[in-house]
């Protein structure tokens, strides 16, 4: 049954629901996905323009790679579409509501070969800045991740503390950049959270995992030689949120508008032109 997923996410912290969206529809975000890659590359380096961000570093294994793209719909109509797709709204309108605003919108790739691709254990509620502007934390927001590729063991698939989310915040890997490295099993042990409880979250293109904000999560590095993409979309009932893009307006899609909204880029109206960005620290 459909609702089934909902009682596993409130039991278990996450879901995952398969076959969203179809074949065709994922080689067509492959091809998107891929040519944001492409322009990341030509830039070099890191680099803004109000909330879409491209992260480039030099991975030292892997040479020059896009580790993220932040807001990838503003440069990406393709892409854009899919964030507010009425199979979104199906699976979250029972759980957080039809007016939905959005706090999240990437793509992570892992290439083969990549070392600094993965994410340290965490819990999405650290990025809840500032948390005045964020109410009603469990039962207002869903994370999600929609796979573009296969997401297995060696290729770096999502690994989840099942329950987690019942714990509270937990202040984990809050010292140093999250997305370094592989994620560290005393990371866990150090909160009082068994290792061996963690669950890799296996995924066919076109899947869908959902988590909650305080769900502890994290990811490795990709050591097979087939990439890792998922393309990232953070949901929040639109009035328990004072931050954030429209995506669903009583249960209608909303494009994105002309101008983007404050998210998380603290100096969108300070510095909203295009501009590198230094991130050598993020890569060391």
């Amino acid at each position: 049954m459909m609702s089934d997923y909902i009682q596993h996410y409130r039991d278990e912290g996450y879901a995952i629901i398969r076959n969203v969206f179809s074949r065709q529809e994922i080689a067509d975000m492959a091809a998107a996905a891929e040519e944001v890659y492409q322009e990341g590359l030509r830039l070099k380096q890191s680099w803004r323009h109000k909330n879409l961000y491209f992260e480039v570093i030099d991975d030292k294994a892997g040479g020059t790679i896009v580790r993220q793209v932040q807001w990838v719909s503003w440069c990406s109509p393709r892409l854009e579409a899919v964030r507010r797709d009425k199979r979104i709204l199906e699976i979250l309108e029972p759980m957080i509501g039809k007016n939905l605003k959005q706090l999240g919108n990437q793509i992570h790739w892992k290439r083969p070969g990549a070392k600094m691709v993965g994410f340290r254990y965490h819990q999405d509620a650290r990025f809840r800045t500032p948390p005045e502007a964020f109410r009603k934390l469990n039962d207002s927001f869903v994370q999600t991740g929609l796979a573009i590729d296969p997401h297995r063991l060696d290729n770096g698939a999502l690994k989840i503390f099942p329950g987690s989310h019942k714990l509270g915040y937990l202040g984990l890997s809050e010292i140093g950049y999250l997305m370094k490295g592989n994620p560290e099993a005393g990371t866990l042990a150090a909160a009082g959270l068994d290792p061996a409880k963690v669950v890799n979250v296996l995924m066919e293109p076109g899947d869908v995992t959902l988590w909650h904000p305080l769900t502890v999560h994290g990811s490795g590095a990709n050591t097979s030689q087939i990439d890792r993409r998922i393309y990232i979309n953070g949901y929040a009932t639109a009035e328990n949120t004072d931050r954030g893009e429209w995506a669903f307006r009583d249960g209608i899609p909303c494009p994105l508008g002309a101008e983007p909204a404050l998210v998380h880029y603290e100096d969108l109206y300070k510095r909203p032109e295009p501009h590198y960005v230094d991130n050598s620290w993020a890569q060391d």
